[in-house]
């Protein structure tokens, strides 16, 4: 349960919070709240002092039919802002949240500590080589298709059996191009229901079978609001609920944008054991 960021081994045995920062102009919660670098800086500090482990930056949303970014653009969007927090500051542990091998390399070249794929690898072929070429820690996450097309793909026999299938297939094509560090990611609102959201959820016991890490990402998404028929942003309670949940059921990180609930999650969870 350890993975090794820019030298540092984190014992994930305790689970961390990774704190989404999002730089695009069209996230489902928080689009364009952070496009000064002031702003950006502004909210890094605040999810480190309130305990955020990792803080993952993205700059193409991934919502369900979000509009395409060119390769350029978001690599445009990234280095600058990454260049930036790692000058600000020095110990920061970054991820950068892409499906693209060269915008991986980019950021790992300006100083991101790992890479988070929302495609596994399946979205650009030469993600997997690029990784491991890196030598970076590599999240890897359940999706069909692509933003654009995945919540038509919501047809599955057994979910939680076709997802440990697909893990098994993506962990040994990235074992089979050398990546050692490698972390899980079930893809809560990707290419699911509602329904299959809470299902997974409910049976994320089984994960434990593939024996790694699992993040866990439900934070202000539909299946929370949707549910409650409220909004992304009367959602953090519900995102606490889940959360807790998730840690009960062996999640390692949480990604969150909500960094103080998610560490009071963790702790008070941890007084159970």
């Amino acid at each position: 349960m350890n993975i090794n960021c820019n030298g540092n081994l984190i014992d994930l045995s305790t689970p961390k919070v990774m704190g989404i920062l999002n730089v695009t102009p069209n996230s489902f919660y928080d689009g364009g709240k952070h496009k000064e670098i002031n702003s950006i800086i502004h909210q890094v500090d605040k999810m480190l002092s309130e305990g955020a482990d990792f803080i993952d930056i993205g700059a193409y949303s991934s919502k369900p039919s979000a509009e395409f970014v060119s390769e350029e653009e978001e690599i445009k969007r990234l280095v600058p802002i990454v260049k930036s927090l790692v000058e600000t500051f020095p110990n920061i542990v970054l991820s950068v949240d892409t499906f693209r091998a060269q915008v991986a390399k980019a950021s790992v070249e300006n100083g991101v500590a790992m890479v988070n794929d929302i495609a596994a690898g399946l979205l650009d072929d030469k993600m997997l080589e690029t990784v491991a070429e890196l030598k970076v820690p590599y999240i890897m996450m359940h999706m069909r298709g692509n933003p654009q097309t995945m919540q038509s793909l919501t047809d599955y026999n057994d979910i939680v059996k076709e997802m440990i299938f697909y893990f098994s297939e993506r962990i040994q094509k990235a074992r089979s191009f050398g990546i050692s560090d490698i972390v899980i990611d079930p893809g809560f609102g990707f290419a699911k229901t509602v329904e299959q959201n809470y299902e997974v959820l409910h049976k994320m016991e089984l994960f434990e079978m593939l024996e790694l890490p699992v993040l866990v990402g439900v934070s202000r998404k539909s299946m929370i609001y949707k549910v409650l028929e409220s909004s992304p942003q009367e959602a953090l309670n519900g995102t606490s609920v889940l959360n807790t949940i998730a840690l009960q059921k062996g999640a390692k990180i949480l990604r969150v944008h909500d960094v103080k609930e998610a560490v009071e999650c963790i702790k008070l969870v941890s007084k159970l054991k």
